[in-house]
């Protein structure tokens, strides 16, 4: 029997990974110009534009925390602890929170058990309501904070305020005098299986989350996943490539992204580099990285040439209990994680640059 279930997750976890998203390049490409128009327009029903200083303000965003009802097909469940200790730090630092959407797990829950079994996550979020540093965003899976009759109200009962819903916010700032935006949604918009789409819920709800509570799985691999981008990754790129002073950033994918590139699509631009530069050490070293994580074959990309303007959180419900998420601050921006220590979770950062060398090129264009 175990053998059994071990090799039907594993079938489960790929076709999972292999058929979950649709994305259509001209739906994604036209919801995301249209999203953004509407916001800068002052359409606060769809959006908030916040106004920051490089150096003053801070913000963290996390994505796709999936908050379940603690059973075996919660993805959260094992992530909590770093999540928990990650908003321990955030609000003692003074950091906005941006919450960018399929926070909770409404698809496969209804509302009453998620907030009963995630007292201590909402009781967290809350100190960030109470000091005006929050900002909701919903996704796919927590739709219903948009169109829920009663969403207002429940927002209200868990956080003792009102609490605004978005669907997209753009922060805005100046940068060696350039007026530049960071534009942030969710990101399921224009993909079929993710958009409002209500076979995908039903599936969702009475199909895979019984498959995943039998199986007790997760199929959210760890944060540096030894994969090329996704599809829809690579659409939301191509969009934001060519936006003129604007970075783009997402969730939906779980799929950390930082400065256009996964991890092991910066390990690619470094072997790149280093053969420019003959160096043949480095070569030798990168090389056998890339062999001992490469799960496909196939044409890869030039990266070099990426333009570092699109950014993705990742998810907070890795099944190894890491979570990531991004940091603006001090002039910069940063990929996180925090994983599980000797005693307590760590932060540790994965990746850094500064916002003015993140806009450099989209700038100059």
């Amino acid at each position: 029997m175990l053998f059994f279930k071990s090799n039907l997750a594993a079938l489960v976890k790929y076709l999972a990974n292999r058929y979950t998203a649709k994305p259509n390049a001209e739906r994604i490409h036209e919801a995301l110009y249209n999203l953004k128009k509407e916001i800068l327009a002052g359409n606060t029903k769809k959006g908030t534009v916040k106004h920051f200083s490089t150096q003053a303000d801070r913000f963290i965003i996390f994505s796709d925390q999936h908050k379940g009802a603690k059973n075996g097909a919660d993805d959260f469940a094992g992530a909590e602890a770093c999540y928990l200790e990650a908003l321990n730090y955030y609000n003692y630092n003074n950091y906005h929170y941006i919450s960018l959407g399929d926070c909770e797990e409404l698809w496969e829950n209804t509302l009453a058990p998620v907030i009963e079994h995630n007292q201590p996550s909402f009781k967290k979020e809350r100190l960030f309501v109470e000091r005006g540093a929050f900002t909701k965003v919903f996704g796919n899976h927590d739709l219903y904070w948009d169109n829920a009759l009663t969403a207002k109200a429940d927002l209200k009962a868990i956080y003792g305020t009102e609490v605004p819903i978005y669907e997209g916010a753009v922060l805005q700032t100046t940068i060696n005098g350039q007026s530049i935006q960071i534009f942030l949604t969710h990101g399921h918009q224009g993909d079929l299986l993710s958009d409002g789409n209500a076979l995908s819920k039903w599936f969702v709800s009475n199909v895979w989350a019984k498959i995943q509570a039998y199986l007790k799985i997760n199929p959210n691999t760890p944060a540096y996943d030894d994969q090329l981008k996704s599809e829809h990754n690579r659409l939301m790129y191509e969009w934001s490539a060519v936006q003129p002073n604007l970075l783009l950033i997402t969730g939906h994918t779980h799929q950390p992204v930082f400065e256009s590139l996964t991890h092991l699509e910066r390990i690619y631009r470094t072997l790149d580099n280093a053969r420019l530069l003959k160096d043949t050490a480095a070569i030798v070293k990168l090389e056998a990285e890339i062999k001992k994580r490469i799960r496909r074959n196939g044409a890869v990309p030039d990266f070099t040439k990426y333009q570092p303007v699109y950014f993705n959180t990742g998810c907070c419900c890795f099944e190894d209990g890491d979570i990531t998420g991004l940091e603006i601050a001090g002039g910069s921006i940063k990929l996180i994680k925090w994983q599980h220590g000797a005693s307590a979770p760590v932060r540790v950062v994965l990746e850094e640059n500064t916002l003015a060398s993140c806009l450099t090129v989209n700038v100059l264009k």
